[in-house]
């Protein structure tokens, strides 16, 4: 028998998850962000979920290629451009949008010889300051693009670095809208926490939105909102099974360091799941777990195969019990990735990406 964790990918959450992204902004086609191998999930495990979205977006020419290998003949977006001139070709070759955010990438393009003109997106650096033009050299980029035969048609975007928190997108989304207002093309402004925070300000505004996270069942804006305020489901379960039992008395320690000292006697549920698997290694004593559906806390340190949990809350747990590091138990119950990445001092995202190569996922979708 295999090593009990395993990871599940929730096909109906995926598109539930999508529709959200739909109601939120109805007058805009919907990029499904999937970077990173689908934060994490699989391209190939996600595709048919996703497969209703107006285009793929993505950094690597690899994973495009797995989504053109998928028969996806739609639009698929460079996020982050070309990274050299002879990815140019394989652009042309697959029909590639791609992004352009520094003169080097116009050189390039310039340079580049084709008969097949590239749609590309320039970006403009509102207030992010990682890629982009600034403002006052925004247009002198777009008319040196516009005057290349390379170039069919130019699309605009930009970035929001405050939309899930208090300073919000007004003064970046001033700054883009001053240097574009009379310029011709589409526009993509949004990312997953403008679409759900900041949809009736920029209604009319996005021709196209680029939802991430919010996908994948996780609140961009998170804690200050949850998963489920925004009606959003999980897409992955993080999943194990209890392989040890330990009876503890006061004072008796667990794990490396000695870490964690009970106060009172209780029984400990060791778990087959540790940093190796990508569960966070700086999670505390108090990180929260499900146990057969029933929340429980993780106590001690994180080891590379085990983790420990306290089994106070459910006393019918026993040796081959479901566990739950995060997403949906048998049960239905539902521990929200954010939870347990807030407690391990990060963020949903690096638990998704996290997951290691040799934990092996549901064949199928759930």
């Amino acid at each position: 028998m295999p090593r009990p964790i395993l990871a599940t990918v929730h096909a109906a959450a995926l598109s539930h998850n999508l529709a959200k992204v739909r109601a939120s902004a109805p007058d805009a086609r919907v990029w499904a962000v999937v970077k990173a191998n689908a934060y994490g999930h699989g391209i190939e495990r996600v595709f048919d979920a996703l497969r209703s979205a107006d285009g793929f977006a993505l950094l690597d020419l690899a994973e495009a290629q797995r989504l053109r290998a998928l028969d996806w003949r739609g639009p698929i977006l460079l996020l982050e451009g070309c990274f050299d001139g002879r990815d140019l070709e394989l652009c042309s070759r697959l029909g590639l949008w791609h992004t352009i955010h520094c003169n080097e990438q116009i050189d390039r393009l310039a340079a580049h010889k084709t008969q097949l003109p590239h749609r590309v997106f320039l970006k403009m650096n509102t207030g992010m300051n990682r890629l982009g033009f600034a403002p006052e050299r925004f247009r002198a980029a777009w008319i040196r693009l516009n005057a290349l035969p390379q170039v069919e048609e130019i699309s605009l975007m930009q970035h929001f670095s405050d939309a899930d928190g208090l300073k919000g997108i007004s003064a970046q989304l001033a700054a883009f809208e001053a240097v574009t207002h009379d310029l011709p093309g589409e526009r993509t402004l949004s990312n997953s926490a403008a679409i759900l925070r900041h949809g009736e300000a920029l209604a009319g505004r996005s021709d196209w939105v680029r939802p991430g996270i919010v996908l994948y069942g996780s609140a961009p804006d998170f804690p200050a909102r949850s998963a489920a305020d925004w009606d959003l489901q999980p897409t992955m379960t993080l999943s194990s099974r209890l392989i040890g039992l330990q009876q503890l008395a006061a004072g008796d320690t667990v794990g490396y360091g000695s870490s964690f000292v009970a106060e009172s006697a209780l029984r400990i549920g060791v778990v087959a799941c540790g940093y190796a698997d990508g569960y966070p290694r700086h999670a505390t004593t108090g990180t929260p777990v499900l146990v057969n559906g029933v929340l429980c806390r993780m106590v001690g340190r994180v080891s590379m195969d085990m983790i420990t949990v306290d089994l106070t809350p459910v006393p019918a747990a026993r040796m081959g019990s479901e566990v739950t590091l995060w997403g949906q138990a048998a049960s239905g119950a539902v521990l929200p990735i954010d939870e347990v990445a807030r407690a391990a001092g990060t963020v949903g995202y690096e638990l998704m990406c996290a997951v290691a190569p040799r934990v092996p996922f549901a064949p199928g979708l759930a």
